[in-house]
């Protein structure tokens, strides 16, 4: 029997395009194994976001070679998409396919085993128009399902290199993410997270329809019990979504907004389409309609230009805007970017030294966003075991609001909604007592 390794480099989308290459795979009769055992065929999916994504790329590809000299390697994902000559130089590189044209995997593996001869089937992403559609019918995890509902982005964004990997904004036909959302359902899962590349771009390219009314659709698929937004720009917070939001219970009380920086001359340099002000407005009305929401964000700091003033700025902004959760990233240079060519770079210990009180202001706030619960009760999907102590009788599961609860319970709670009691508050995770499982009608696993 055939075997094929995996090894994935990157976000989440990433995660998900490699579950659907391996659908492909398992459909052809292929078994999987370890990325470090020797398998016959090794697919290596690619990060660029940074330089260092670029190298450890490079490194994986390299370290699949050595471990089977005699293995077919493709190499498919970002960095593949945008330097395909680059990556065919290396000995031992067989197949590059980018980020799209990889349903066609098996056959491309299958022309190989019959020539013999590398095959570069990297195309020109920009001209692409059409969404790939790659299925996930099941994930490890077993609890939340995600659902890929666009691709690509046309923000360019001075520090980003993605529409250049990914190319621009497509979104998934309606009828088609329904569908996949009821096959979801039908497999047991409550609770979906809609991903994307640029997620709430979702329907900016289809008449008449848009992410609002998606939500809508979503709302009304039987047994779905929970719809997440993976990430959404704050100006993709139109009236109607936040009229679904408000509306529908569907929704889950958490979303993931990237503010990048919290000055505005510094979002004007990066490209970004708001000022503080509007995002400010956007979160206000969003406390308002959910009270309690969590917000995450993303925040890049030292991006070129940076003053300690406008850094100061950012600091007082975030604190206002009571984030439940910011992840913090010290500015990379990333090659190719306008961003990359300014003059004015920050200093490394600057950076450094900003990074860290960004992370203390975020535990701070986590802290404090998790201490508004204690002695309310949640409603929790626990999704595994608790690491910290496997044979404890502990388990772990996220909130609708994101908070993270470990509580004592049995393992056929796994997946089902268990009512929980916060009883103390902590900066990542939160303990809790279970109230009671919630029934629900059996789902038969297709």
């Amino acid at each position: 029997m055939a075997t094929v390794a995996f090894h994935t480099l990157g976000c989440k989308v990433n995660f998900y395009d490699t579950e659907a290459i391996w659908q492909l795979f398992k459909n052809e009769g292929y078994e999987q194994v370890d990325f470090e055992q020797t398998a016959d065929v090794y697919v290596i999916n690619t990060c660029t976001v940074t330089n260092t994504g670029d190298k450890k790329s490079r490194q994986m590809i390299r370290r699949a070679i050595r471990r089977n000299p005699e293995a077919i390697v493709a190499v498919t994902g970002c960095y593949a998409q945008t330097s395909p000559a680059e990556i065919m130089a290396i000995p031992g590189v067989d197949m590059v396919i980018g980020t799209q044209d990889r349903d066609k995997i098996i056959p491309i593996v299958k022309q190989f085993e019959q020539d013999r001869q590398p095959i570069n089937a990297v195309r020109n992403i920009m001209k692409t128009r059409q969404f790939e559609e790659l299925d996930v019918p099941d994930f490890a995890d077993r609890t939340r399902a995600f659902l890929k509902i666009q691709e690509g982005c046309n923000n360019f964004c001075t520090f980003c290199i993605i529409p250049w990997s990914r190319g621009l904004m497509r979104s998934r036909e309606p009828q088609s993410v329904i569908a996949q959302a009821e096959q979801l359902v039908a497999a047991g899962y409550q609770e979906i997270v809609l991903t994307g590349i640029h997620t709430g771009g979702y329907g900016e390219d289809i008449e008449d329809y848009s992410l609002a009314k998606l939500l809508w659709d979503l709302d009304k698929v039987e047994g779905l019990k929970r719809i997440r937004i993976s990430s959404i720009e704050a100006s993709q917070i139109t009236d109607e979504v936040i009229e679904v939001l408000k509306s529908s219970d569907k929704m889950c009380r958490h979303l993931h907004i990237p503010l990048q920086a919290g000055d505005d001359r510094v979002l004007a340099r990066m490209r970004r389409k708001y000022t503080t002000a509007e995002f400010a407005s956007k979160i206000e009305r969003l406390h308002e309609i959910m009270p309690d929401v969590a917000i995450t964000t993303d925040v890049i700091v030292g991006f070129p230009g940076e003053t300690e003033e406008m850094f100061r700025n950012g600091v007082e902004f975030m604190e206002r805007m009571k984030f439940s959760e910011m992840h913090v990233f010290p500015y990379s240079k990333r090659t190719g970017t306008p961003a990359a060519r300014m003059e004015d770079q920050v200093d490394e210990e600057i950076k450094n030294t900003r990074v860290h009180e960004l992370i203390d202001l975020s535990e701070k706030m986590q802290l404090a966003y998790a201490q508004q619960f204690i002695g309310q009760v949640l409603e929790v999907i626990p999704e595994r075991a608790y690491k910290g102590a496997p044979d404890s009788g502990l388990y772990m599961g996220y909130s609708d609001n994101y908070v993270q609860l470990v509580f004592q319970g049995s393992e056929d709670m796994i997946g089902q909604v268990c009512r929980v009691k916060v009883t103390e508050a902590g900066v990542n995770e939160s303990k809790g007592q279970l109230v009671r499982v919630i029934e629900t009608a059996s789902v038969v696993n297709l």
